[in-house]
């Protein structure tokens, strides 16, 4: 299913409601995060379409009103692709592209598209093929025209076996293959993660595009590849790190992200025992994105998908370099501060000054407060050894000491 194409900018349109759950400050964001995921995976948003509604129509998603100036401005501007931002059922997928007469994806199919560009090695392409043939078994039914019942004739006679229960038992056949497939490679990565000795294992983890690549270029010396783009780290890299003369494994794990399709995260999950396996957590996050809070969030949801939620933890807030509260004038009194406002030190002394002594704050890309947050992960990662290894506590001074 997994075919290396040259990507060529698709003109596309985006779609979205706005609901009693998803105001329309949300709903933007949604759309933001959207026209990222369409860059991405090689397309050009020329509009977006949002629709206030108490609920998404059951036919066709959005109101019949709202679909025909979809389908006008689509007709008129030569437009290829119509994306929502919702995961569509299989009967509004088909009643759409009936009435739009063009190629209809949602957020789910997108994001797989992206992770079908971006797998590299042999066992990203069979998790993102498991996920694609999950997703595509329910929606079978008018992919094709040829759906008649299968040549009769001698012997033939009788209901026989449509041509959609075909596919359908393909596919099924296809899933249990890539499972039995994984289940294998699993096994293999089993071993390797055992032939890596005692060593404190520490992992990035956190929203896609945080900077948690950059950030074990950084302090591992190595040449992850690292990108500007969604979902730009598929493959699970591990390193040797040794910071003084303290040595432990640094993982570099898949990004998540908002609404992520439930068949990624079930064939990703083999993927993230990287993350179940390591004895601590460096939690990434963008603190110059506007609604880091949720993306917090979202990562939480999904660590403890995969029961790491009680692991060590310490939060990286990066980019800092790139932080900038919105300006706020004191003496408009229409105007109301909030968080927006709020400096890097008035942060600090939030909720991140509740976690304890947590809260890191530091630029991967340029170096900002390298030395403290190498001084805290070699604190940390020190206590776990000398936890598993009491005689060995004389091995490793303090960090100021060797300094």
């Amino acid at each position: 299913m997994i075919e290396k194409i040259d990507i060529t900018h698709e003109r596309a349109v985006l779609i979205g409601v706005i609901t009693k759950s998803q105001d329309a400050d949300k709903s933007k964001e949604y759309l933001d995060e959207l026209e990222f995921l369409t860059y991405t995976a090689g397309g050009e948003v020329l509009k977006r379409f949002t629709q206030k509604m108490d609920l998404p129509n059951p036919k066709t998603f959005i109101g019949k009103g709202k679909m025909e100036e979809v389908r006008k401005f689509i007709e008129e501007n030569d437009i290829g692709t119509a994306i929502f931002d919702d995961e569509l059922s299989a009967a509004q997928e088909r009643n759409i592209s009936k009435i739009l007469e063009c190629k209809v994806l949602d957020r789910t199919n997108l994001i797989l598209d992206i992770f079908a560009q971006r797998a590299q090695t042999s066992y990203a392409r069979t998790q993102v093929e498991l996920a694609q043939c999950e997703y595509l078994l329910p929606r079978l039914k008018g992919m094709w025209t040829h759906l008649e019942r299968q040549k009769g004739g001698i012997g033939m006679r009788g209901p026989g076996e449509t041509e959609i229960e075909t596919d359908r038992r393909i596919v099924r056949d296809k899933i249990a293959l890539l499972k039995d497939k994984i289940k294998t490679i699993d096994k293999q990565m089993a071993v390797q993660r055992g032939n890596r000795g005692k060593m404190v294992r520490v992992a990035l983890v956190g929203y896609t595009n945080v900077g948690k690549s950059t950030l074990m270029n950084t302090i591992s010396k190595s040449d992850v590849f690292a990108e500007n783009k969604l979902f730009a780290t598929l493959d699970t890299t591990v390193r040797k790190v040794v910071i003084q003369n303290l040595p432990f494994l640094l993982t570099d794990t898949v990004g998540f992200i908002r609404k992520l399709p439930t068949q990624l995260v079930d064939s990703f999950k083999s993927t993230l025992d990287e993350v179940r396996e390591a004895d601590l957590l460096l939690h990434v996050v963008d603190i110059s994105h506007p609604n880091f809070e949720e993306h917090i969030d979202s990562v939480n949801k999904v660590l403890g998908e995969i029961d790491s939620a009680d692991k060590e933890t310490i939060m990286v807030f990066n980019k800092i370099d790139a932080y900038q509260a919105e300006p706020y004038d004191e003496t408009d009194l229409e105007v109301e501060r909030t968080e927006a406002h709020y400096s890097l030190e008035e942060w600090k002394k939030t909720w991140m000054n509740r976690v304890g002594n947590n809260a890191l704050f530091i630029s991967a890309l340029n170096k900002q407060n390298m030395k403290e947050f190498k001084k805290r992960v070699y604190d940390e990662v020190r206590d776990i050894h000398v936890t598993r290894f009491p005689y060995n506590h004389f091995l490793y001074p303090d960090y100021e000491e060797e300094e």
